[in-house]
């Protein structure tokens, strides 16, 4: 891949130091093949997780949400 073409599609190498054990148990977790896709998909991921838990803040916010566990708390 010429440095032009990693520019373009956003694709870069990168060194980094990680826990051999985790990147394995990550691919076992996601099925994936190689460890490049592991730790994109993992990446990936995250970003949903945030992208969630922030619609789940702005429906909280506006009461949206209602904890159906709290009523049963108080009656215990």
């Amino acid at each position: 891949m010429t440095r032009s073409h990693a520019a373009r599609s956003g694709v870069v190498r990168k060194n980094l130091r990680l826990t051999q054990s985790k990147i394995d148990r990550a691919k076992r977790i996601l099925g994936t093949t190689t460890e490049t896709e592991t730790i994109e998909q993992a990446l990936d991921l995250i970003a949903f997780r945030h992208e969630v838990l922030e619609g789940i803040d702005r429906i909280a916010g506006k009461g949206g949400i209602r904890d159906i566990f709290e009523a049963n708390e108080k009656s215990e």
